[in-house]
Protein backbone atom coordinates (compact mmCIF):
# COMPACT_ATOMS: atom_id res chain seq x y z
CA UNK A 1 0.00 0.00 0.00
CA UNK A 2 2.78 2.55 0.79
CA UNK A 3 4.82 1.35 -2.56
CA UNK A 4 1.59 1.96 -3.91
CA UNK A 5 0.97 5.30 -2.64
CA UNK A 6 4.29 6.13 -3.34
CA UNK A 7 3.66 5.73 -6.87
CA UNK A 8 3.20 9.60 -8.14
CA UNK A 9 -0.25 10.26 -10.75
CA UNK A 10 -0.21 10.95 -13.85
CA UNK A 11 -0.28 14.34 -14.63
CA UNK A 12 -3.68 15.53 -15.43
CA UNK A 13 -3.95 15.94 -19.23
CA UNK A 14 -4.47 20.20 -20.04
CA UNK A 15 -8.29 21.19 -20.49
CA UNK A 16 -9.11 21.52 -24.10
CA UNK A 17 -9.83 25.56 -24.29
CA UNK A 18 -13.03 26.00 -25.43
CA UNK A 19 -13.28 27.19 -29.19
CA UNK A 20 -13.87 30.95 -29.96
CA UNK A 21 -17.05 31.18 -31.14
CA UNK A 22 -16.36 34.26 -33.49
CA UNK A 23 -14.33 32.34 -36.09
CA UNK A 24 -17.47 30.16 -36.65
CA UNK A 25 -19.65 33.38 -37.16
CA UNK A 26 -17.15 34.98 -39.07
CA UNK A 27 -18.42 34.09 -42.32
CA UNK A 28 -22.33 34.72 -41.57
CA UNK A 29 -21.10 38.18 -40.13
CA UNK A 30 -19.43 38.50 -43.34
CA UNK A 31 -21.93 37.79 -45.44
CA UNK A 32 -25.03 39.46 -43.44
CA UNK A 33 -24.69 43.52 -45.29
CA UNK A 34 -25.30 41.90 -48.70
CA UNK A 35 -27.89 39.79 -46.99
CA UNK A 36 -29.87 42.35 -45.66
CA UNK A 37 -29.33 44.59 -48.89
CA UNK A 38 -31.01 41.72 -51.21
CA UNK A 39 -33.58 41.23 -47.58
CA UNK A 40 -34.14 44.94 -48.17
CA UNK A 41 -34.57 45.30 -52.05
CA UNK A 42 -36.48 42.03 -51.87
CA UNK A 43 -38.90 41.10 -49.19
CA UNK A 44 -40.07 45.20 -48.89
CA UNK A 45 -41.23 45.62 -52.47
CA UNK A 46 -42.79 42.23 -51.90
CA UNK A 47 -44.36 43.16 -48.89
CA UNK A 48 -45.50 46.66 -49.79
CA UNK A 49 -47.73 45.07 -53.16
CA UNK A 50 -49.77 42.61 -51.06
CA UNK A 51 -50.33 45.61 -48.79
CA UNK A 52 -51.47 48.15 -51.50
CA UNK A 53 -53.35 45.02 -53.53
CA UNK A 54 -55.89 45.30 -50.29
CA UNK A 55 -56.14 49.51 -50.52
CA UNK A 56 -57.47 51.72 -52.99
CA UNK A 57 -54.20 54.22 -53.74
CA UNK A 58 -54.50 56.81 -56.20
CA UNK A 59 -52.11 59.56 -56.19
CA UNK A 60 -54.05 61.19 -58.43
CA UNK A 61 -57.46 60.60 -56.47
CA UNK A 62 -56.65 60.80 -52.90
CA UNK A 63 -60.13 61.10 -51.45
CA UNK A 64 -60.73 57.91 -53.16
CA UNK A 65 -57.68 56.27 -51.09
CA UNK A 66 -57.93 54.28 -48.31
CA UNK A 67 -58.72 50.11 -47.17
CA UNK A 68 -60.13 47.93 -50.00
CA UNK A 69 -60.26 44.45 -48.40
CA UNK A 70 -60.45 42.28 -51.31
CA UNK A 71 -62.51 44.82 -53.66
CA UNK A 72 -59.62 45.27 -56.15
CA UNK A 73 -59.72 41.17 -56.44
CA UNK A 74 -63.51 40.69 -57.07
CA UNK A 75 -63.31 43.50 -59.43
CA UNK A 76 -60.22 41.83 -61.81
CA UNK A 77 -62.55 39.01 -61.63
CA UNK A 78 -65.69 39.61 -61.59
CA UNK A 79 -66.07 43.22 -63.64
CA UNK A 80 -62.94 43.94 -65.64
CA UNK A 81 -63.39 41.69 -69.14
CA UNK A 82 -59.35 43.03 -69.79
CA UNK A 83 -58.00 41.38 -67.36
CA UNK A 84 -59.34 38.04 -69.05
CA UNK A 85 -58.12 38.80 -72.09
CA UNK A 86 -54.76 40.03 -71.16
CA UNK A 87 -54.37 36.84 -69.39
CA UNK A 88 -55.72 34.56 -72.17
CA UNK A 89 -53.29 36.00 -74.10
CA UNK A 90 -50.39 35.97 -71.53
CA UNK A 91 -51.26 31.99 -71.70
CA UNK A 92 -50.95 31.63 -75.41
CA UNK A 93 -47.79 33.79 -76.06
CA UNK A 94 -46.06 31.71 -73.16
CA UNK A 95 -46.77 28.10 -74.23
CA UNK A 96 -46.19 29.43 -78.18
CA UNK A 97 -42.72 30.91 -77.21
CA UNK A 98 -41.41 28.53 -75.13
CA UNK A 99 -42.16 25.57 -77.20
CA UNK A 100 -41.12 27.23 -80.48
CA UNK A 101 -37.62 28.57 -78.48
CA UNK A 102 -37.35 24.98 -77.04
CA UNK A 103 -37.61 22.69 -80.37
CA UNK A 104 -35.09 25.78 -82.20
CA UNK A 105 -32.82 25.57 -79.29
CA UNK A 106 -32.76 22.12 -79.35
CA UNK A 107 -32.15 21.89 -83.07
CA UNK A 108 -29.62 24.46 -82.86
CA UNK A 109 -27.61 22.74 -80.03
CA UNK A 110 -27.84 19.11 -81.36
CA UNK A 111 -26.57 20.85 -84.46
CA UNK A 112 -23.18 23.16 -83.19
CA UNK A 113 -22.23 20.17 -81.14
CA UNK A 114 -21.21 18.17 -84.20
CA UNK A 115 -18.01 18.35 -85.43
CA UNK A 116 -17.52 20.39 -88.45
CA UNK A 117 -15.07 22.84 -89.86
CA UNK A 118 -15.56 26.69 -88.39
CA UNK A 119 -17.90 25.29 -84.84
CA UNK A 120 -16.16 27.56 -82.98
CA UNK A 121 -17.65 30.77 -84.89
CA UNK A 122 -20.99 29.32 -85.89
CA UNK A 123 -21.55 28.73 -81.69
CA UNK A 124 -20.47 32.14 -81.65
CA UNK A 125 -23.24 33.38 -84.52
CA UNK A 126 -26.15 31.74 -82.39
CA UNK A 127 -25.34 32.54 -79.02
CA UNK A 128 -24.88 36.28 -79.91
CA UNK A 129 -28.74 37.31 -79.92
CA UNK A 130 -28.61 36.54 -76.04
CA UNK A 131 -26.09 38.70 -75.58
CA UNK A 132 -28.06 41.47 -77.08
CA UNK A 133 -30.67 43.24 -74.37
CA UNK A 134 -33.97 43.48 -74.79
CA UNK A 135 -34.51 47.58 -75.51
CA UNK A 136 -31.99 46.97 -78.73
CA UNK A 137 -33.71 44.00 -79.50
CA UNK A 138 -36.69 45.11 -79.81
CA UNK A 139 -35.21 48.51 -81.39
CA UNK A 140 -33.42 46.18 -83.95
CA UNK A 141 -37.27 44.14 -85.25
CA UNK A 142 -38.75 48.00 -84.89
CA UNK A 143 -36.55 49.04 -87.72
CA UNK A 144 -37.05 45.67 -89.33
CA UNK A 145 -40.65 45.81 -89.72
CA UNK A 146 -40.41 49.18 -90.72
CA UNK A 147 -43.06 49.74 -93.57
CA UNK A 148 -40.70 52.17 -95.22
CA UNK A 149 -37.39 50.97 -94.65
CA UNK A 150 -37.71 47.57 -93.21
CA UNK A 151 -39.02 44.11 -94.70
CA UNK A 152 -41.77 45.05 -96.13
CA UNK A 153 -40.41 47.10 -98.40
CA UNK A 154 -38.24 44.48 -99.88
CA UNK A 155 -41.04 42.20 -100.37
CA UNK A 156 -43.03 45.01 -101.92
CA UNK A 157 -39.99 45.39 -104.60
CA UNK A 158 -40.08 41.95 -104.86
CA UNK A 159 -44.05 41.96 -105.88
CA UNK A 160 -44.49 40.37 -102.60
CA UNK A 161 -47.24 42.77 -100.72
CA UNK A 162 -47.83 46.25 -100.96
CA UNK A 163 -46.18 49.53 -100.41
CA UNK A 164 -46.59 50.95 -96.77
CA UNK A 165 -47.51 46.88 -94.96
CA UNK A 166 -47.19 46.89 -91.58
CA UNK A 167 -47.05 43.70 -89.87
CA UNK A 168 -46.89 45.38 -85.96
CA UNK A 169 -50.29 47.45 -87.31
CA UNK A 170 -52.27 44.45 -88.68
CA UNK A 171 -54.28 42.49 -86.15
CA UNK A 172 -53.69 39.16 -88.41
CA UNK A 173 -49.81 39.68 -88.75
CA UNK A 174 -48.63 41.28 -85.43
CA UNK A 175 -48.93 38.32 -83.58
CA UNK A 176 -46.68 36.09 -85.85
CA UNK A 177 -43.88 39.29 -86.12
CA UNK A 178 -43.76 39.50 -82.71
CA UNK A 179 -43.24 35.87 -81.87
CA UNK A 180 -40.47 36.14 -84.53
CA UNK A 181 -38.47 39.08 -82.90
CA UNK A 182 -38.72 37.02 -79.81
CA UNK A 183 -37.60 33.69 -81.23
CA UNK A 184 -34.50 35.43 -82.03
CA UNK A 185 -33.28 36.37 -78.83
CA UNK A 186 -35.13 33.21 -76.56
CA UNK A 187 -33.78 30.50 -79.33
CA UNK A 188 -30.18 30.77 -77.92
CA UNK A 189 -31.22 30.67 -74.17
CA UNK A 190 -32.15 27.11 -74.61
CA UNK A 191 -29.33 26.08 -76.90
CA UNK A 192 -26.83 27.26 -74.19
CA UNK A 193 -27.97 25.45 -71.83
CA UNK A 194 -28.86 22.08 -73.88
CA UNK A 195 -25.82 22.39 -75.36
CA UNK A 196 -23.95 22.13 -71.95
CA UNK A 197 -25.84 19.23 -71.18
CA UNK A 198 -25.20 17.50 -74.11
CA UNK A 199 -21.12 18.28 -73.08
CA UNK A 200 -21.64 15.50 -70.56
CA UNK A 201 -23.15 12.69 -72.46
CA UNK A 202 -20.82 9.93 -72.56
CA UNK A 203 -20.27 9.00 -75.94
CA UNK A 204 -19.17 5.01 -74.78
CA UNK A 205 -23.61 4.69 -74.36
CA UNK A 206 -23.75 6.05 -78.45
CA UNK A 207 -21.48 3.61 -79.33
CA UNK A 208 -22.49 0.95 -77.77
CA UNK A 209 -26.17 1.64 -79.03
CA UNK A 210 -24.61 1.38 -82.83
CA UNK A 211 -23.25 -2.11 -81.99
CA UNK A 212 -26.69 -3.18 -80.86
CA UNK A 213 -28.44 -1.86 -83.95
CA UNK A 214 -29.91 1.13 -82.67
CA UNK A 215 -30.84 3.93 -85.37
CA UNK A 216 -29.80 7.38 -84.69
CA UNK A 217 -33.50 8.10 -84.12
CA UNK A 218 -33.64 5.47 -81.53
CA UNK A 219 -30.39 7.06 -79.89
CA UNK A 220 -31.69 10.22 -79.66
CA UNK A 221 -34.90 9.13 -78.02
CA UNK A 222 -33.36 6.88 -75.53
CA UNK A 223 -29.90 8.13 -74.77
CA UNK A 224 -30.16 11.81 -76.14
CA UNK A 225 -33.64 13.24 -74.32
CA UNK A 226 -33.78 11.08 -71.03
CA UNK A 227 -30.47 12.72 -70.62
CA UNK A 228 -31.59 16.48 -70.84
CA UNK A 229 -34.68 15.99 -68.83
CA UNK A 230 -33.85 18.23 -66.25
CA UNK A 231 -31.92 20.86 -68.52
CA UNK A 232 -35.26 21.40 -70.53
CA UNK A 233 -37.54 21.03 -67.64
CA UNK A 234 -35.31 23.98 -65.66
CA UNK A 235 -35.17 25.76 -69.20
CA UNK A 236 -38.15 26.02 -69.66
CA UNK A 237 -39.63 27.00 -66.98
CA UNK A 238 -37.62 29.21 -66.36
CA UNK A 239 -38.08 30.92 -69.91
CA UNK A 240 -41.47 30.38 -69.03
CA UNK A 241 -41.19 32.96 -65.84
CA UNK A 242 -39.49 35.11 -68.22
CA UNK A 243 -41.85 34.87 -70.89
CA UNK A 244 -45.19 35.86 -68.68
CA UNK A 245 -43.46 38.73 -67.47
CA UNK A 246 -42.40 40.02 -70.73
CA UNK A 247 -43.11 43.37 -71.24
CA UNK A 248 -40.10 45.39 -72.81
CA UNK A 249 -40.35 43.78 -76.09
CA UNK A 250 -43.89 44.03 -76.65
CA UNK A 251 -44.04 47.46 -75.32
CA UNK A 252 -41.36 48.60 -77.69
CA UNK A 253 -42.93 46.56 -80.75
CA UNK A 254 -46.52 47.06 -80.22
CA UNK A 255 -47.41 49.31 -77.10
CA UNK A 256 -50.39 46.49 -76.67
CA UNK A 257 -51.71 47.15 -79.65
CA UNK A 258 -53.07 47.43 -82.48
CA UNK A 259 -56.31 47.46 -80.23
CA UNK A 260 -54.86 45.34 -77.51
CA UNK A 261 -53.98 42.25 -78.88
CA UNK A 262 -50.92 41.85 -77.97
CA UNK A 263 -51.40 43.11 -74.13
CA UNK A 264 -50.21 40.63 -71.59
CA UNK A 265 -51.12 40.48 -68.13
CA UNK A 266 -47.40 42.37 -66.74
CA UNK A 267 -48.34 44.84 -69.39
CA UNK A 268 -51.58 45.68 -68.41
CA UNK A 269 -50.27 46.63 -65.34
CA UNK A 270 -47.74 48.51 -66.31
CA UNK A 271 -50.24 50.47 -68.19
CA UNK A 272 -52.72 50.20 -64.87
CA UNK A 273 -49.88 51.40 -62.90
CA UNK A 274 -48.19 54.44 -64.65
CA UNK A 275 -50.84 55.75 -66.99
CA UNK A 276 -53.96 55.70 -64.89
CA UNK A 277 -51.61 55.81 -61.69
CA UNK A 278 -53.94 53.06 -60.34
CA UNK A 279 -51.08 51.31 -57.89
CA UNK A 280 -54.17 49.54 -55.54
CA UNK A 281 -55.68 47.61 -58.62
CA UNK A 282 -52.33 47.07 -59.88
CA UNK A 283 -51.26 45.87 -57.14
CA UNK A 284 -53.71 43.43 -56.79
CA UNK A 285 -53.40 42.06 -60.61
CA UNK A 286 -49.51 41.79 -59.61
CA UNK A 287 -50.54 39.57 -56.41
CA UNK A 288 -53.24 37.17 -58.89
CA UNK A 289 -49.98 36.72 -61.52
CA UNK A 290 -47.69 36.03 -58.31
CA UNK A 291 -49.90 33.34 -57.33
CA UNK A 292 -50.34 31.96 -61.08
CA UNK A 293 -47.30 31.40 -61.53
CA UNK A 294 -46.43 29.81 -58.43
CA UNK A 295 -49.09 28.09 -58.59
CA UNK A 296 -48.06 26.52 -62.04
CA UNK A 297 -44.74 26.09 -61.70
CA UNK A 298 -44.97 23.67 -58.46
CA UNK A 299 -47.46 21.75 -60.76
CA UNK A 300 -45.10 21.63 -63.26
CA UNK A 301 -42.16 20.74 -61.43
CA UNK A 302 -44.20 18.11 -59.69
CA UNK A 303 -45.84 16.56 -62.95
CA UNK A 304 -41.97 16.84 -64.43
CA UNK A 305 -40.35 14.86 -61.94
CA UNK A 306 -37.50 17.49 -62.08
CA UNK A 307 -34.12 16.23 -60.22
CA UNK A 308 -35.80 12.53 -59.93
CA UNK A 309 -34.57 8.92 -61.57
CA UNK A 310 -35.11 10.04 -64.79
CA UNK A 311 -32.16 9.48 -66.56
Amino acid sequence: MAQAAAVAKPPAPPRRRRASATPRRLPYLLIAPAALLMLGFIAYPVISVFYYSLQNYNPTKPWRNGYAGFGNFVHAFTDDPQFWDTLTFSAQWVVVEVGLQLLFGLALALIVNQTFVGRALGRALVFSPWAVSGVLTSAIWVLLYNSQTGITRYLADAGLGAYGTSWLSDTSTVFPAAIVADLWRGVPFFAILILADLQSVSKDLYEAAEVDGASRLQQFRHITLPHLKDAIVLSTLLRAVWEFNNVDLLYTLTGGGPAGETTTLPLYIANTSVDAHNFGYASALTTVAFVILLFCSMVYLRLSKFGGEGK
